[in-house]
């Protein structure tokens, strides 16, 4: 990808619809090899892109899920204890053997566990894979700490093998729901962008990749209707990805046009919580269809 319209047409072949302010900071951490860092509402399409630049490079895309807890054993490497012991158990069968010997063997590659890191740092088939780093916010500042050093010069150190560095540094993406701050130490070390909520005519370009079935008239209904839902008073406003749920769903049931009827037997594709789904149900779906429909006729 030599330009930004390139990653835009190679994205857009992936199904991923991007505006040019993303499409250009995805081309600028690719050509100057920096990470990205891709903060945003849940649903927006943090996760999507890594995924879509992983297809449309033909590069693998190595996961790493960030969670409440996570160290950096568990995101770098781990011994397999079990095939150690069976290992130890079958050396003292046949007559036991030289403890140092049998240590020596024991931490080798043969028992090690690979973790997200690790493997990204490991050569991989068509070139540097692509780590995507998600949901960082979920995880504390000591695994900040520890990440913002493997990502410095892509090299770790395992005690019993030495020094493992990447031959080629793969390309991160980090992303955050920012549920908490993550450190400026971080972010300084990553090109930034907000993953917004799209405009009606980019979710309908979003729609129409995503869910090519729909028919137009229910497309403008579905996004008109969601993008009104975003401006109400919701514990979890409805993403990009709750908006093709829907419109699958929608089509999974033959519907040609919302009804506050056909609304509220879907509620479950757009919302997540109960709270939610109880403050639209009555009148309250039927007023927002007709703000949307008037939208539509407005413009």
């Amino acid at each position: 990808m030599q330009t930004i319209d390139d990653v835009q047409t190679a994205l857009g072949e992936q199904g991923y619809i991007c505006g040019r302010s993303l499409a250009t900071v995805v081309f600028l951490s690719q050509t100057l090899g920096r990470p990205l860092f891709l903060e945003g509402e849940a649903g927006t399409g943090k996760t999507e892109i890594a995924k879509a630049i992983a297809a449309s490079l033909g590069r693998r895309l190595i996961r790493l899920q960030c969670y409440e807890g996570l160290d950096a054993s568990s995101a770098l490497y781990e011994w397999n204890f079990a095939e150690q012991m069976i290992a130890i158990r079958t050396a003292e069968a046949a007559g036991g053997a030289d403890r140092a010997a049998l240590k020596s063997e024991l931490f080798t590659e043969e028992f090690l566990i690979e973790r997200p890191l690790l493997q990204a740092m490991r050569p991989q088939p068509g070139g540097a894979p692509v780590l995507l780093i998600d949901e960082i916010d979920r995880t504390d500042e000591p695994f900040e700490a520890f990440l913002l050093e493997a990502l410095s010069d892509f090299q770790v150190t395992i005690p019993e093998l030495g020094t493992i560095k990447a031959p080629q540094a793969p390309i991160v993406i980090l992303t955050s729901n920012r549920t908490r701050e993550v450190h400026d130490a971080l972010k300084r070390r990553c090109l930034y962008h907000w993953v917004d909520y799209p405009d009606f005519d980019r979710e309908m370009e979003i729609l129409a990749a995503r869910a090519p079935d729909a028919s137009l008239a229910l497309s403008r209904e579905v996004v008109a209707f969601v993008q009104r839902l975003r401006g109400e008073d919701l514990f979890k406003k409805p993403g990009v990805a709750e908006t093709i749920d829907w419109a699958k769903c929608l089509l999974a049931l033959d519907v040609i046009n919302l009804s506050p009827e056909v609304i509220s037997d879907t509620l479950g594709a757009i919302l997540k919580y109960q709270d939610d789904i109880q403050a639209l149900q009555g009148s309250a779906a039927k007023r927002i269809l007709d703000e949307a429909r008037a939208d539509l006729d407005a413009a």
